[in-house]
Formats: C-alpha cells, sequence, structure tokens
C-alpha cells in the first residue's frame, strides 16, 4: 500500500475520530452539567450520556486498532494484544448498540399512544427501571464479549501474518473458518436489539398512524405536539437504525478481510466505514433534543462571535 493512501486513510479517520469526540463529548458535558445544577438526572438524558460514554469508548478502540495495523502492523503476530483490542472492541460494539436501544425502547414508551394495560404499567415503571436496565445491559455485554478472550486467536493471528510468505497450512484453514464463525456468532448477538430497535420504530408507526386517524375524526388537523414527538423518536431510531446497517457491513468486511489478499487495507477501509455510525449519530440525537440543540446553538454563536472579535 503506498504512502498516498495510507495518509489520505489517516488524514480521514482522524477527522471522523475528532467530530465523533465532539459529538459525544458534548452530549456528556450538557447532560453531566445539567446534573450538576440540579442534582438529578431525567432518564432521557441518562441514556443519552451513558451511549455517548460507549461510544468515545469505541471510538478510542476503532482509532487504536487501526494505528496498531498502520504503525505496528507485527502485533497481528501476537495473540495476547489482539486479544485485548478484540475484548474491548467487542464490549463497546455490544453496550453502544444495546444503550441505543434502550433509548429506543424510552422514546416508544414515553411517545407512543397505546391503551394496554401492560402497556400503560410499564410505561409508568418505565423511568425508575432505566438505571437497572443499563447496568444489566453492560454486564451482558461483558458476559458476551469474555469468549473474545479465548487462546485460540494465537494461531489465527499467526497464520495471517504469514499467509504471504507460505501456503496456508491445513491448521490454519481450520482457525480461520472457527474465527470467522466465532464473529458471525458475536455480530448476529447484535441483531437481537437491533431487532427490538426495529420493533419499537414500527409501532411508533403504529401509533403515529393512529394518531394522525383521531386527530382527522376530531377535524383539528394532523399537526401537534404529539405528531411531532412521534416524528422525532422515529427520525432517531430510524437514523439509528440506517446508521448500523453500516457499521454492520463495515465490521463484515474488517473482520472478513482477514482472507484477502489485501488484509491491511481492507481492515483500514473496513474501520474508516465504521467511524460513521458512532460518530454522525450523536449530532442526529443533538439535533433532535431540544435541550441539546439550544446548547449547541448557544456554544455555536459564541464561538462565531468570538471569531469575529478575533478577526477585527
Amino acid at each position: 500500500m503506498s504512502d498516498e493512501v495510507n495518509n489520505t486513510l489517516i488524514i480521514v479517520t482522524i477527522g471522523e475520530f475528532s467530530m465523533g469526540i465532539l459529538g459525544n463529548a458534548f452530549i456528556g458535558l450538557v447532560n453531566c452539567m445539567d446534573w450538576i445544577k440540579n442534582k438529578k438526572m431525567a432518564s432521557i438524558d441518562l441514556i443519552l450520556t451513558s451511549l455517548a460514554i460507549s461510544r468515545i469508548c469505541l471510538l478510542c478502540i476503532i482509532l487504536l486498532d487501526f494505528f496498531m495495523l498502520v504503525l505496528y502492523p507485527d502485533i497481528y503476530a501476537t495473540g495476547k494484544q489482539m486479544r485485548i483490542i478484540d475484548f474491548f472492541w467487542t464490549l463497546t460494539n455490544h453496550v453502544s448498540v444495546w444503550f441505543a436501544t434502550c433509548l429506543s425502547i424510552f422514546y416508544f414508551f414515553k411517545i407512543a399512544n397505546f391503551f394496554h394495560p401492560l402497556f400503560l404499567w410499564m410505561r409508568w415503571r418505565i423511568d425508575r427501571t432505566i438505571p437497572g436496565i443499563l447496568l444489566a445491559c453492560s454486564a451482558l455485554s461483558v458476559f458476551i464479549s469474555l469468549p473474545v478472550t479465548g487462546n485460540w486467536s494465537d494461531d489465527f493471528r499467526l497464520c495471517v501474518k504469514t499467509k504471504r510468505k507460505t501456503n496456508l497450512t491445513v491448521r490454519c484453514r481450520e482457525n480461520e473458518a472457527q474465527y470467522a464463525s466465532f464473529k458471525v456468532y458475536l455480530n448476529l448477538l447484535t441483531l437481537f436489539p437491533f431487532s427490538v430497535s426495529l420493533i419499537s420504530f414500527l409501532l411508533l408507526i403504529l401509533s403515529l398512524w393512529g394518531h394522525i386517524k383521531q386527530m382527522q375524526l376530531k377535524a383539528t388537523g394532523c399537526r401537534g405536539p404529539s405528531t411531532d414527538a412521534h416524528v422525532g423518536a422515529m427520525k432517531a431510531i430510524i437514523s439509528f437504525l440506517l446508521l448500523f446497517i453500516v457499521y454492520y457491513l463495515s465490521f463484515f468486511i474488517a473482520t472478513s478481510s482477514y482472507f484477502m489478499p489485501e488484509t491491511e487495507l481492507a481492515v483500514m477501509i473496513g474501520e474508516l466505514v465504521a467511524l460513521i455510525y458512532p460518530s454522525s449519530h450523536s449530532f442526529i440525537l443533538i439535533l433532535g433534543n431540544n435541550k441539546l440543540r439550544q446548547a449547541s446553538q448557544r456554544v455555536l454563536c459564541k464561538v462565531m462571535h468570538a471569531l469575529k472579535r478575533r478577526h477585527f
């Protein structure tokens, strides 16, 4: 791989990483300052802050793996370091997906209009159960990530490093099959929270449809606070679903790239695309949250004012 391609990928990666850190750190900072000021944190703020922290960790792990691949490619010949990176990547990946799912569930229970007794009971309980749900999601993610520390990756990494110089042995082929099946299994586990978010999105559509029909029968028009809340929540959920699909495909490319001739380039491109999900979704959440949007507007006004004063 040429130095020009290397440098270009590095610059784009650093840019995506910086934007992701900026957006997620802003969410966490605004909510923490509000928590200090009011001595309490709302459930939605707790979910957004937890999601922002998990994505900051995910961004750092992806960037670390990227630079390890660029600056220290020989690390792929050893299993210990790669097991550590794989463990934390799997952990932060699952935590961020579960927290995003918690956000989808919270939007559904707070905004949807259903009158089933079970739904009403869960809506009444949702605020008190959010901390416990977040802790349970974190514990589940740790449990799912523990098998990544298995010793089988030592032989596989060695096969990846030496496959350009020698033909693959039967043992290497077996390790490749084991690695591929294991990664596919871990990726499939994220489809459960993804499916829950998708179901929440579909139920919100059903709730919005029922709300619009009710408004039309009353001849009060289709727009209103409830309609706007439905649309805002659906935008946040659908953006997560679409970005997660892109992230999932990029993760699949990075995983399957170990069987391609240009392993490093394929992994770098896969990780480059993977950064789009945790980086861009934070700004969508900021624009969809009144408090965060107003805080960002104030910050932008102050920055523009400071730049104008400095210019003149």
